[in-house]
This record gives C-alpha cells, structure tokens and sequence, in this order.
C-alpha cells in the first residue's frame, strides 16, 4: 500500500520514471517504464534487480547486445486480423526488422556460457517464439530499402520490364522532339525534359506554345514557362499509367499474399513483441542504473533498512553535472531501533535524508537498483507512508496543520510492523506545546505499532521521547560551528541541536536581540543546547578518529599482502636463477663436447701434422681453461671466447702475414681450392708443376699454383650453408619487397628529372616483384611530364605495353604499363 496516490511526485519518483523511460528504444520500452509498480513479493522484486544487473553486466562487457529496429507494430498486426486486409511495404520491412531483433537476442542467450551468466535474462528468453521462416518469406519479396523486389512475381518483373521500355521510348522521342525544337529557337538549348503529374513534359517559352502540337499540364509560377506533353509520346504516357496501376495492383496481391502468411502467427509474434519491450525496459533501467552508480543490494523478506554510503539519485545526477560531492548516508531501521528521529538546522538535510529513504526503497521494490554500498542490506515494506510538504486545500477547507492530522489519522489507522513512515517536521504547524504533545502521543502509537520510520522534527520533547523509549533512536544532522554551515551528515545515537542561536548570528541579527532571546530561552535551555553540540562535535572526532584508524588497518593489510606477494616472487626469481644456472652448465657441457670433436676432426683432417695437432690440442687447453674459470660467468664466457678468435687465426697463419706457399706437391686433382684473398672455391681438374686447370663451377680457369690456397672439406661445408643462408635471406627479402609493392605511384608536382628516376625505381621494383601490371600517375597539364615518361617506357625491356587509363578513372592522366 502507498499513502497518498501522490507518493511519487512527493519522493521525486515521478522524475526517475521520465529519466528511465527517456533511455528506452521504443514505445514498447517506455509503455512497461509506464506500468512500473510497487510490489512487497521478495520472489518478484528480487528477478526483477537480478534481471537488471544481469543486463548491466552485459552493458559493461565486451559483447554486443542486439540494440537496434526496436519497433513497435502491435497496431498494424491487430488490423490485419480480418480477411483481405494486408501490411503496407514499410510496415512488413519493419516487421521484418523487428522479428530479425527479436530472434538475434534470443540467440544472445542461447550459448551456455551467456545461459550460466545471465540466469536471469536466459529465463526470460527462454520459451520466446522466433521467427525466421517469416524473416525469409519477407526478404524474398522486399530488397534492403523495403522496396518490391522485381522478382517477387513474374507478372511484376514483366509489367516493370514494359514500364522501363516505354519510359525509355518516350525519353527518346521527346529528346529527338526536343533537339528539333531548339534547332527551330522554339526551346532554350540547356533545357532538359520534366515531370508533370506523373507525365513527361518539354518546357517551352509561352510564345512558340503554338508550335509543338501536344497537351499543356502545367506553367510555372512566373508564366514564363509553359509544360507541354508532345502529341506523339501522349499515347505511350497513357500506356505507362496504366501499366503503374497493373504495378499496384500486383505489389497489393504480393502484399496480401504475405500478409495471409503472418496472420495465423499473430498471436505469437504480438507474445515475441511483449518480450522486446521487456528487453528494452529492463536495458533502460540497467542504463540508469550505470548513470547513478546503482548495485544489486541483498534483499531480506522482512523489514529491514541497513544502508551504507546512500545517496539520492537526483542529487547524485544534479551534482555531478556541477562537479560537486554528495554526502552519502548511512543509515539502520532494524527491529532494536525502528523509528529514527532526526533533529538538527534548518536547511541540514533532514528532509533530503527524509526523501533518500523513500526513494530508493520506493526504487527497490519497483525492481530497480539502488545507489549504496555492496556491504548494505536490505528488507521489504508491505506498505509505505509519507506526510511532507504543505498540502491546504481551499476546496477542501484543509489549513496546513490540518492536512497534516489528516495524514496522521490514516497512519495510526493503516500502520503496522510491515510499515515505513516518513514524516517531515513532525507537530508542527501549531502552538508549540500543544503540537509537541500530539506528536508525542501519535509517536507512541507509531511505536505501539511496531512501525518503521523516519522522522524530521526541531521538538525537544522528541528528542526526550527518543531517547528514553525502545524501538525509537536519536539522529542529528551534523553542523560546523566554526565555519557556520551544515555537514549534511547523519549521525545516529544522539538528538541535534537547531543551532538557533548560531543561525541567528551568521544571518546577522543584532547582538542585543540575540542575548535578549537567550535570556527568555534561560540559561538551562542554553546549557543543554550547548552539551548537545559538544556532544556532537566529540562524536564526529571519535567516529573520524575511527575511520582514520580503519583506513590505516587497511592499509596495513594491504602492505602484508603486498609483501608476502613479493616473498613468493623472490622465491619464484630464486627457482627460475637455478633453472637458469643448471641450463647454463647443460650447454657448457654440450659446447666443450662439440670443442672436442671439432679439435679431433681437424688432427683427423690435418693428417697428423705435429704442428697443426699441438696448435689444435693448445686451444683446447684454452678453451677447457677457460671454462673453468668462467662457467658461472655466461656473458663474460662470451666475451673470451670471442677474444680467442683472432688467436686461432694468427695460428693458422705464417709469422709473415700471408698464406702458406702451395705447391704441386701439395695440390692434388679433385682437392678444393680457391684463390688466394677470394671466397669462391673451385676443384683441381689438370695439374702441372706451375699451373693448375680449376673449375668454379661452370667455368673453367688456369691459374698459377703460387696463388691458390687447398680449402679443407669443413671449410667447403661452411661455405656451401653460409651461401644456403644468404640465398634464404635473398628470398626474404623478395617476398617481403612483394609483399609492400603498390602498384601505383603519384609523379604530379615533380620535376621532369625527379620524375623520371622515381618511374625507373619503381618500374624496377615492379619487375623483381613480377607485377602484371601498373599505374603511373603524371597528370595532363601540358603532357610534358607523359612525353618523357612514356619515351623512357617504350625503351625498356620487359614493357609489354603502354596506354591510357579508362576515361572513367583518369583518361590520359595516368599511364597503364602491362608488363611481361
């Protein structure tokens, strides 16, 4: 139950429904923000939050919901229930639309993983009719501009086909009529024929009318120009309205022949489209629900208010837009405490606190979201009740005082344990003592009752009241009394203070007025007034004292979760170094293995010269040396082992510098060889004491033996994988050269010779990259630049062919090169 009917407008509720309905896609959408009700059924409030928090949850991740051709067409398929009667083009264009929407948010929740996700929604979705078989009936007929297709029956493709064949005879007929007359002077030479009702016409001047023989439709505004339809081309214009009426009448058949194809699913798809409107009305709440920071509280079927960080919605909206903070609430109505009685300044907040609590639990049992901490609870209200705001009424004879009593009468009658009150200046409006008692007594039964509620008033007697009696707690608006301003926080367990005499100075009432009144009050009055704040002003240190406390707590625990992160990362770092260090030993080992083998192979490939076999067992010693030394050393490893190179080279070489002398006793036929200083290696055919006949590789050379050096079959096999390598990277290179080929290139600006070199460039580049063919783009000017171009192109090999660009895209501007 809610008391009065105008409970919305007084909460501000009223403006909560216009924001969410201002978010939905449809009038489907805005028609269920319209029927949005109160319920007190935990079962029913309950789906609907969780629906809406699914769907914010879907709003906020990486999926896209179905959001568009939300549209509403339940008119049109109520009309159509009679025989004979069809859908319009673009109303089955927007059914089609509609059912294809319909059917794609179905399918949003059809994987499991959206069905374990969204519970919730997938049960909304679940028994949905879905149409697709109608979907495709309408696109046979309907193009993608809602158009009839001309292939939606032969008898329309034909009656088209004659209208677009007598249209076009017409249009040349009337341009040969039209070309005559401007050669006779009858007709301007830019004119061009028009349409008039439906008719093709030649626009002619008024005074040579009489020369073409035809019908005049029309002359325009000026009467400068009279439309005049030839007398040759009047029988085949009659001949197109006739044929556009066949159109019609054929395009109203097809009409009618899909329509009697949807009717019998009408119910069903009117069932789909209520489905959409809740779709769209539960989005526009998840959207709102964004805008003000809304969660899904826990919800309790019992009375129940324990808010932390509440805040009202408008405020929160009206704030943000002026970059201003708003102080949240918290707040508990359990069954210890029931009814809050808040007391403080005038203009602290005690109503806006007042409206908060009504709002928003006017919002949760509508199934909205509301704006509060995750750690909040909530209950459920059989009944919700408020007295604020001046309501006389001439017409009814109400003074203020009395429409308040009026309200109270009913909530003494109507109240319960299942009961939430809101009542704002409670007593007043009348003589202060007698005021208070009857607001003393009514809140005696409110809590007889074992009603729920909060309650504004400046009454010490209340505040007494409160304080003395169970079920009902003090609260106060808090204020500044140094700064002379409000706080606009909430603080329950103790009355406030009106901080009369505070507000009386700030506004700037004379001193003597000021004492004056204190007088009268008394003193005691003044005392009191004054431990009330004291009271007040310790309890905002303890509480901020508390907080400042909690704050660190927290951060300390953060800092041990944050160190004992770093312990097992140090310990995972220790894992990986001795993971690291046991790799590095395997390969040292594998390394000096290889060392080992390579030393053998060249004693082997030396033929046990005593020379060769000390120098290669020397740098085996080094290496082994080395390791040991070095081992846990990787990069310094590294560097020693680069540095050993150039020592086995001097090694290898002569005390002089140069290549050991060869000789023919040395050379042998087949042996590898190669010139001295040069890489390429070629094998002994012929020999003699002083000449050999070398074949490198097709070619045959006679070079004197004083300058060929024996290459050892290791060496030709490095050689043979360093020219695999470099040929693989030449492929590389090609392909990646093919790969960022753009087979055009803009020459315009350019001078004649900068053109011409980046033409030869990349003419080169088309070639290597096998390119079938390409454009140059030079521009016409004075065809200066084409001349030069094209002369170049004609001489080089490998162009096929030269020619101009198709009309269409560039004429003689650009230049096709075919190439072979």
């Amino acid at each position: 139950m809610i008391y009065p009917e105008i409970f919305e407008q007084k909460t501000g509720f009223d403006k909560i429904r216009t924001l969410v309905g201002e978010k939905c896609l449809s009038a489907l959408g805005k028609e269920r923000v319209e029927e949005m009700a109160f319920s007190d059924r935990q079962d029913v409030v309950s789906e609907q939050i969780g629906q809406t928090d699914e769907f914010v949850r879907i709003l906020q991740g990486d999926k896209a919901f179905p959001s568009d051709h939300y549209i509403d067409l339940r008119m049109a398929l109520k009309r159509i229930r009679p025989e004979g009667t069809f859908l319009d083009e673009k109303e089955l264009f927007d059914l089609k639309h509609s059912l294809q929407t319909i059917y794609d948010i179905v399918r949003f929740f059809r994987p499991d993983e959206n069905r374990t996700a969204y519970p919730a929604l997938t049960a909304l979705a679940g028994n949905i009719p879905v149409f697709p078989q109608v979907i495709q009936s309408i696109d046979a007929v309907l193009d993608r501009y809602g158009r009839i297709k001309d292939s939606a029956s032969e008898a329309l493709m034909r009656i088209r086909r004659e209208i677009s064949a007598t249209v076009g005879g017409i249009s040349r007929s009337l341009q040969s009529i039209l070309r005559t007359a401007q050669a006779e002077g009858f007709v301007d030479r830019d004119a061009s024929p028009a349409m008039r009702d439906g008719r093709l016409v030649i626009p002619v001047a008024p005074a040579f009318k009489r020369r073409i023989r035809g019908i005049v439709h029309d002359e325009s505004a000026s009467g400068k120009t009279v439309y005049i339809e030839p007398e040759a081309v009047v029988e085949a214009n009659n001949r197109v309205r006739e044929l556009e009426s066949d159109e019609r009448r054929e395009i109203v058949r097809i009409l009618t022949e899909q329509t009697d194809r949807i009717r019998p699913s009408t119910p069903d798809i009117l069932h789909s489209y209520a489905f959409m409107a809740t779709v769209d009305f539960v989005r526009a709440k998840a959207l709102f629900a964004i805008d003000i920071q809304a969660i899904k509280p826990r919800i309790e079927a019992r009375p129940l208010i324990d808010w932390r960080d509440a805040v009202h919605p408008l405020l929160y909206l009206s704030h943000r837009k002026q970059n201003k903070p708003v102080e949240p609430l918290d707040i508990v109505l359990d069954d210890e405490n029931r009814l809050l009685i808040i007391s403080g300044p005038n203009a602290g907040g005690k109503s806006v606190c007042l409206k908060t609590v009504g709002l928003l639990q006017y919002m949760l049992q509508c199934g909205m979201m509301i704006p509060v901490h995750e750690r909040s609870q909530t209950g459920l209200f059989k009944k919700l009740f408020i007295d604020i705001g001046d309501e006389q009424s001439i017409e009814n004879d109400l003074s203020t005082y009395s429409s308040h009593l009026t309200n109270m009468k009913f909530f003494v009658k109507h109240s319960d344990g299942d009961t939430l009150l809101l009542i704002d200046e409670f007593g007043g409006g009348t003589e202060p003592l007698i005021g208070g008692a009857i607001a003393e007594a009514l809140l005696e039964r409110f809590n007889r009752n074992r009603s729920f509620g909060v309650i504004t008033t400046h009454y010490p007697n209340l505040k007494q009241y409160a304080e003395k009696t169970e079920g009902l707690v003090n609260g106060a608006m808090l204020y500044d009394r140094h700064l002379m301003q409000p706080l606009f926080k909430l603080s329950i367990g103790n009355p406030g203070s009106s901080f009369a005499i505070e507000i009386a100075r700030k506004t700037g009432l004379p001193e003597e007025v000021i004492a004056d009144a204190a007088d009268r009050a008394g003193a005691g009055y003044i005392e009191k007034d004054k431990y009330l704040q004291d009271i007040a002003r310790d309890k905002r240190y303890w509480e901020n004292k508390r907080e400042s406390i909690r704050r660190q707590e927290k951060r300390l625990e953060e800092l041990t979760a944050r160190y004992e992160q770093d312990i097992e990362a140090v310990g995972h770092q220790r894992r990986e170094i001795l993971n690291a260090a046991k790799a590095e030993a395997k390969q040292i080992v594998t390394e000096a293995n290889a060392r080992i083998e390579q030393t053998i192979r060249e004693i082997r490939e030396a033929q046990a010269e005593k020379e060769r076999t000390k120098s290669a067992r020397r740098e085996l010693d080094e290496f082994k040396t080395s390791v040991q030394e070095e081992a846990p050393d990787a990069p310094a490893r590294q560097t020693k082992k680069k540095r050993k190179k150039p020592v086995a080279q001097k090694q290898t070489a002569k005390p002089d510098g140069k290549h050991p002398a060869t000789d023919s006793a040395t050379l042998a036929v087949r042996d590898a060889v190669r010139i001295k200083g040069q890489q390429a290696v070629g094998a002994v055919l012929e020999l003699d004491d002083r000449q050999a006949v070398i074949a490198f590789g097709m070619i045959k050379s006679t070079v004197k033996i004083a300058q060929l050096e024996k290459v050892s079959p290791s060496q030709v096999r490095k050689d043979a994988v360093k020219s695999t390598t470099a040929g693989s990277r030449m492929a590389d290179s090609m392909y990646e050269k093919k790969l960022h080929f753009k087979q055009d290139i803009d020459v315009r600006g350019m001078r004649g010779k900068e053109a011409l070199q980046a033409v030869v460039y990349f003419i080169d580049d088309a070639i290597q990259t096998a390119a079938g063919r390409v454009r140059i783009l030079h521009g016409t000017g004075a065809g200066i630049l084409r001349e030069l171009i094209r002369n170049y192109l004609q001489s080089t090999p490998g162009v096929r062919r030269v020619q101009d660009e198709d009309v269409r895209f560039g004429g003689a501007g650009i230049t096709v090169v075919d190439l072979e």
